[in-house]
């Protein structure tokens, strides 16, 4: 015997007949929609099912059906790698630029979708379900529009271009759609034109820094990639001592008191850390800034400390240089053996792009 949340199906007539269709022993994609008009979370509350908890134990704390409160509309749609203009085969590919949309009454529930991500014709198309709430079906539909429209997926085909026509049909927004519907207006399946000036800047730039621009007939090619300019020092001579040695002679405590005490500025590098991250999304690679690093603890021991460390330059290392961050640290203390390196840790992200709870 099943006993735990299911989903039924119903078809209405335009007379309010109630038809049923199916029953499904587990939790469909349209689940969000009630959780969103009822506020009950229906994941949880079948898992505290499987627990052996009844509806109305003080964990789960549903009301009696007759006392289930309706908030107003919500209208789910589900953006895929699918492409009209196709018949909607799936389509796959690398995930070029994927920007999500947000605001107040929209819910994003995302898979594995990000920049760079893989699209396999072996799986399910779903990328994203977006499921708009408000107080009226029109409001509703007008916040699911300005979400689709918000999206930026390049790379692989979407059928939001599909979804956006829907919800924009007069039919559709005035609540009188119905399984007939699709067939009843073919001129959904017009599609306006996507201009997606984005990639084709892009596409553009990335083809004048490779290939020249063909109004250039004779570029100066000593110009390009110049080899950067080293200061002269000397490789095989001893590295003046600095911070880090003032460190491990008076310990944490002492040199925190030593730096309280002077009354000289002392400075942090933020070369290695800010500068490329700043200017470059941090793909400067390890192998270039070694070249430069032992000229630098040659020349600058008078550093305080160095800061080559950051929530960003963990993350780059690994999904876009792949290279080991660890490694790295190792090799920049290697190479600066005399300057004391440091870390930008932010109270409420550490090292990730969000805010972590306490």
């Amino acid at each position: 015997d099943y006993n735990n949340v299911g989903t039924v199906e119903f078809l209405v007539d335009q007379n309010g007949k109630v038809f049923f269709i199916e029953v499904n022993p587990r939790i469909q994609v349209e689940h969000t929609v009630t959780e969103m008009i009822t506020g009950i979370d229906l994941v949880k509350t079948q898992i505290r099912i499987a627990q052996g908890h009844a509806l109305h134990d003080e964990i789960i704390a549903l009301p009696q059906q007759d006392k289930v409160r309706i908030n107003g509309y919500a209208i789910q749609c589900r953006i895929t790698t699918e492409d009209p203009e196709n018949d909607f085969m799936p389509d796959y590919g690398t995930v070029l630029a994927y920007r999500s949309a947000e605001g107040f009454g929209i819910r994003l529930d995302e898979g594995s979708v990000y920049n760079g991500v893989k699209i396999s014709p072996f799986f399910d198309s779903l990328l994203v379900k977006v499921t708009a709430h408000s107080t009226t079906v029109r409001d509703a539909t007008h916040k699911l529009k300005r979400a689709l429209n918000e999206f930026r997926i390049r790379g692989v085909k979407t059928n939001i271009r599909f979804l956006l026509n829907i919800i924009a049909h007069p039919e559709f927004i005035a609540g009188n759609a119905t399984v007939n519907f699709l067939q009843q207006h073919p001129d959904i399946f017009t599609y306006k034109s996507s201009q997606d000036r984005g990639t084709k800047i892009l596409k553009y730039l990335a083809e004048i820094s490779v290939n020249g621009h063909p109004d250039v007939k004779h570029p100066d090619k000593n110009k390009l990639f110049e080899k950067p300019l080293l200061p002269p020092f000397d490789k095989d001579a001893a590295i003046p001592n600095g911070s880090k040695q003032l460190l491990e002679q008076l310990g944490p405590e002492a040199l925190c008191e030593w730096l309280l005490k002077e009354k000289k500025i002392h400075y942090t590098d933020t070369t290695f850390r800010d500068a490329h991250q700043s200017l470059l999304a941090t793909r400067v690679r390890s192998i270039d800034m070694l070249k430069v690093a032992g000229s630098f603890a040659q020349h600058f021991p008078q550093t305080f400390s160095m800061e080559v460390w950051g929530g960003a330059t963990f993350d780059v290392c690994m999904r876009f240089l792949y290279e080991d961050p660890w490694k790295r640290l190792q090799q920049f203390r290697k190479a600066i053996p005399n300057i004391l390196l440091q870390m930008l840790l932010r109270g409420a992200n550490a090292v990730g792009y969000k805010a972590y709870p306490d």
